[in-house]
């Protein structure tokens, strides 16, 4: 039987890390994510760094944008208020026809606890959530993705991944898992049609 194995970031709930700062002009956000390069420094916190250690890496590099940085976390909240609704109507039909639903994220240990607490439907909807962050592997590192499969006896031949992101998709093939780079829930949901999961 097939088992999907659910991205969260994009996929189930929308990201806006922009969101975070919405109470400054958006050209001066963009500034500072430039310059503190935003996408190499929030991987590094998906990938375990803790958040004292994400700032004091701006504060030695940028420290002009040290603090601002650091409301990041304070106010991570603002950016996943918005579930992707027609994907979650899609996790719950495989849900109800029996397959078992796990989730995969990249994911700082920092955060994550509050997406558990803005969101916890995710614990109902999925069996076991394996996050970047706390495991210190990353997509599309393959440890990850056999993370995953270890902890619930799966084999990876058994495993769909639905991924916004082309090299997670690819990392998740290179593993032996089939995977499906999410657009929209309607792309998604013709998907799954095509393979007879739904």
């Amino acid at each position: 039987m097939t088992h999907i194995v659910f991205d969260i970031g994009n996929v189930l709930l929308r990201w806006d890390p922009f969101a975070a700062f919405a109470h400054m002009p958006r050209a001066e956000v963009e500034a500072m994510f430039d310059a503190v390069d935003f996408p190499t420094w929030n991987l590094a916190n998906d990938a375990g760094r803790p958040r004292a250690e994400a700032v004091a890496e701006i504060a030695r590099t940028q420290p002009q944008h040290a603090a601002r940085m650091g409301e990041y976390f304070d106010r991570f909240h603002h950016t996943i208020q918005e579930p992707i609704h027609g994907t979650w109507q899609i996790a719950n039909r495989l849900k109800r026809d029996g397959r078992r639903l796990f989730g995969l994220t990249n994911f700082s240990a920092d955060t994550w606890p509050v997406a558990l607490d803005l969101h916890g439907g995710l614990t109902d909807l999925l069996e076991d959530i394996v996050v970047s962050g706390v495991e210190q592997a990353i997509k599309p590192d393959p440890r990850i993705y056999a993370i995953l499969c270890e902890r619930n006896r799966l084999a990876p031949g058994d495993c769909l991944f639905i991924d916004d992101s082309a090299d997670n998709v690819a990392g998740a093939r290179a593993v032996g898992w089939d995977a499906v780079q999410f657009t929209t829930p309607e792309a998604l949901e013709r998907a799954l049609t095509e393979r007879g999961l739904l």
